[in-house]
């Protein structure tokens, strides 16, 4: 039974609320500092630190609870008749239920540049942590509390009972570990410049398999970074038999999708193969956008993962149960009910919705290689037309400009070598994931076929001969945007000018690997 509680917070979102609920149920609360003065002034009555320790707050409060009159009523193991003897020896009561969360280490590590700074010292907890795996440690008995999400659920609990139950404990006690490592990785971040981080992975899902299916896989989220997706509708699996459920590879080809989506403002559709898209389109209308990303392509669609960045409506649900479209996941911020209502006419459709991508100055790319872990920033660069560079005497007109921008952002998420061919918001042919840059070119131009005159070229990175533009000529390509930069360039615009194509460059590479 929950008889006297420890409280004492930084962050005091709903503690007061939480505090009533525990005095109305007879709990007697022990608490320091801020939390008290909150408490009391809400007429909570509570019984200060230092009358339990008979010892003052000192050190500036870097000393306030960590005496052995508290770590005591924590720690000693309730029903060992040892440890009951030695605690009604020493005068150590019980204290049966811990509410701490941290001091905000993260916001103070945030907003300095100085490693030195003395107020960022002052913001790393030492008493916090202590309590709070001291109680977790003595979950069988004792109940701690780290996020103020948690105040409803244990409130509850306690009101019914007068307990927490075992499975709430153990439940709260892993989470304070997962807490403590994430806030001491932080402090270890911050000491050592970035030198030394911490990576904490949490909420596992098991997926169908990995990237084949004698492979196990898993999905993690990365703590305190929501995922920002969620399953609408996955197929379960039934009386423990293989359900189709998401895959490693589902993953991966889901969020190169929604990547791709998200770098346009205009309404975007994106058709994904094995991380690549063999379809993109913009368009005023969302279900228009994704029928002409489908029909850039419609071989390779097979199996395909369709992305918008618009709310999926009814009408591209009807166009892809019409056209018997084989498609393993669709991916979009929303879902309007005519398309609920119909998607149940797909039952093996995985549905995810994803809200936008938060963050992004800070967002990073992770990799796992030669037993270590790659880290990037992940790409953000916007490439607009006022940092184009026109290397050719002919122009782009203004609509090629247009094309040449939406090609580009769409070669950004394709697998270097990387080359698009678009045409009105629309890719006509991709080749991309090859070991040369004119064999890229080579597999874009048989897709586009008849399509490719007069559309334009996107290119992640520069020629290092013109070949590729006398391929893309043999096409009726009209204007070619790439970064730039080769040691040969002047002859690859010499070509460009020979073939009266129009050429600008980004300064900017895209690759994509």
């Amino acid at each position: 039974m929950v008889k006297r509680a420890l409280l004492s917070v930084s962050d005091k979102t709903g503690i007061v609320a939480f505090a009533k609920g525990l005095h109305g149920k007879g709990i007697e609360i022990i608490s320091t500092g801020g939390t008290a003065k909150a408490l009391v002034e809400a007429g909570i009555p509570v019984v200060p630190v230092e009358e339990i320790t008979k010892f003052p707050e000192c050190f500036s409060g870097r000393v306030k609870t960590m005496h052995p009159l508290i770590m005591g009523g924590l720690l000693f193991r309730r029903g060992d008749k040892e440890h009951e003897a030695q605690a009604k020896e020493l005068g150590i009561k019980p204290i049966d239920l811990v509410c701490v969360n941290l001091y905000p280490f993260e916001d103070g590590m945030r907003g300095s540049e100085d490693k030195e700074d003395q107020k960022i010292i002052e913001l790393i907890d030492i008493g916090g942590p202590t309590l709070l795996r001291s109680a977790a440690k003595n979950h069988d008995a004792v109940t701690v509390i780290c996020d103020p999400a948690d105040y409803v659920r244990v409130l509850s609990e306690i009101q019914s009972k007068g307990d927490t139950s075992a499975v709430l404990r153990k439940e709260l006690a892993a989470k304070v570990f997962l807490r403590t490592a994430a806030y001491d990785a932080l402090i270890t971040e911050w000491m050592t410049e970035g030198a030394n981080r911490g990576v904490m992975l949490t909420n596992q899902r098991k997926l169908r398999y990995g990237e084949n299916p004698h492979q196990e896989g898993s999905f993690f989220e990365l703590y305190g970074v929501p995922s920002g997706w969620q399953v609408v509708q996955e197929e379960k699996p039934f009386d423990g038999a293989q359900g189709k459920l998401l895959s490693y590879l589902n993953i991966l080809d889901a969020d190169s999708a929604w990547n791709l989506v998200s770098e346009f403002e205009e309404p975007t559709a994106a058709c994904i193969k094995h991380a690549n898209p063999s379809g993109v389109a913009s368009h005023k209308d969302i279900a228009e956008a994704f029928q002409r990303s489908y029909d850039t392509d419609r071989l390779s669609a097979f199996g395909v993962i369709i992305a918008l960045n618009r709310p999926c409506t009814g009408e591209i649900i009807r166009k892809i149960i019409d056209q018997k479209i084989f498609a393993e996941i669709i991916i979009a911020p929303d879902y309007e009910a005519a398309a609920i209502k119909l998607l149940k006419e797909k039952p093996k459709l995985r549905v995810i919705q994803h809200s936008k991508p938060q963050n992004l100055k800070t967002s990073e790319v992770r990799r796992s290689s030669l037993g270590g872990m790659l880290v990037q920033d992940e790409d953000r660069s916007i490439v607009k037309e006022s940092d184009l560079t026109v290397v050719t005497s002919k122009k782009p007109t203004k609509d090629q400009i247009c094309d040449l921008l939406f090609a580009w952002k769409c070669a950004k998420h394709a697998k270097s070598n990387a080359i698009v061919f678009a045409k009105d918001a629309v890719t006509v042919g991709i080749g991309a994931g090859q070991t040369s840059r004119v064999d890229s070119t080579w597999i874009a131009a048989k897709r586009a076929g008849e399509r490719a005159k007069g559309a334009v070229m996107a290119s992640d990175a520069f020629f290092p001969f013109p070949d590729a533009v006398e391929e893309a000529a043999k096409s009726g390509i009209a204007a070619i945007i790439q970064p730039g930069g080769s040691v040969k360039d002047l002859e690859v615009f010499a070509k460009a000018e020979e073939l009266e194509i129009a050429m600008v460059t980004t300064g900017i590479r895209a690759f994509r690997h």
